[in-house]
C-alpha cells in the first residue's frame, strides 16, 4: 500500500517527502475536503519534488458543471500533476458523475494519456446530498478513470470509519479491483487505521491530518518523523 500525503506549500512537501511518501498531494484545506490550491503552487511543489515522485492535485469539491471542472483539470495537469482528483460533492447521482468524469477524462488524456484521473467520492455523502458514496467505482468505471477514491466531506473530526464499516470498505475495494482501477481511501485517517486498510487490499492511504504536529489537518504542519511513521505502517 502506498502513501499518499497532502501538503498545502513547498516547505510541506519538503516534509512529505523527506519522511518518504509515494505521492505528494496538493490541496488547500481552507476550500473544503478536496480543496483546490493555485496552479503557481503546483508547479513549485513539482519542481522540488523528485521526478520518481508522482504530484497529484485536486481540482476541488466540485458542481456539476462538467465544462468548467474540465477546465480546471486541464489547468492542474498541465500545472505538473500526475494524479488529477475530482471531488464529486455537487454531484447528485450516477448519470451526473459520469457525464462530468468523461469530460475530465477526455480533456486531461488530450494533453497526456499517462496522467491519472481519480473520482472521488464522499462517505459521508448524506451530510452533504452528494452522489452515493457506494456507486463511485462503477462511476470510475463507466466514465474511464483510473482510481476510484472514498474521503469525508466534512472535516469534523469523524473518520472513514465512522461513516462505513470494515466490511463495506472492503466491498468497495474488491469491487473497484475487479473493474481493473485502483482504490484510493481517506478521511482523517489515523494511525490505527492503516493496518485495517492494508489488510483489506486499499491500493493508496491518503492522509493529512495524521502527517500533522498536533494531528491538525489546518493549523498543524506536516513534520517528516509523522510522515515516517506512517509510511512504516504501510509497508
Amino acid at each position: 500500500m502506498i502513501l499518499l500525503v497532502s501538503p498545502i506549500d513547498v516547505e510541506e512537501a519538503k516534509e512529505a517527502i523527506a519522511g518518504g511518501a509515494d505521492i505528494i498531494d496538493v490541496k488547500n484545506p481552507k476550500e473544503g475536503s478536496l480543496g483546490a490550491n493555485f496552479p503557481w503552487m503546483i508547479k513549485a511543489i513539482r519542481e522540488v519534488t523528485p521526478k520518481d515522485l508522482l504530484v497529484s492535485a485536486t481540482v476541488g469539491d466540485v458542481p456539476y458543471k462538467p465544462g468548467t471542472i474540465s477546465l480546471a483539470a486541464v489547468g492542474a495537469a498541465i500545472s505538473g500533476a500526475d494524479y488529477i482528483k475530482v471531488g464529486l460533492y455537487g454531484v447528485k447521482n450516477y448519470y451526473q458523475a459520469v457525464e462530468l468524469m468523461k469530460n475530465v477524462v477526455r480533456a486531461v488524456k488530450d494533453i497526456d494519456e499517462d496522467k491519472i484521473v481519480v473520482a472521488a467520492g464522499y462517505a459521508d455523502a448524506h451530510r452533504v446530498g452528494a452522489v452515493e458514496p457506494l456507486i463511485i467505482p462503477k462511476i470510475a468505471r463507466d466514465a474511464g478513470c483510473d482510481v476510484a477514491m472514498l474521503d469525508t466531506a466534512i472535516k469534523d473530526g469523524k473518520t472513514l470509519f465512522d461513516f462505513q464499516s470494515k466490511e463495506i470498505l472492503a466491498e468497495f475495494v474488491e469491487e473497484t479491483h475487479d473493474y481493473g482501477l485502483k482504490c484510493a481511501l481517506a478521511g482523517s485517517i489515523k494511525k490505527e487505521h492503516i493496518p485495517i486498510l492494508k489488510e483489506i487490499g486499499t491500493d493508496i492511504v491518503g492522509v493529512r491530518g495524521a502527517a500533522c504536529k498536533g494531528g491538525d489537518r489546518n493549523n498543524g504542519r506536516i513534520d517528516r518523523e509523522l510522515v515516517r511513521e506512517l509510511k512504516e505502517l504501510c509497508k
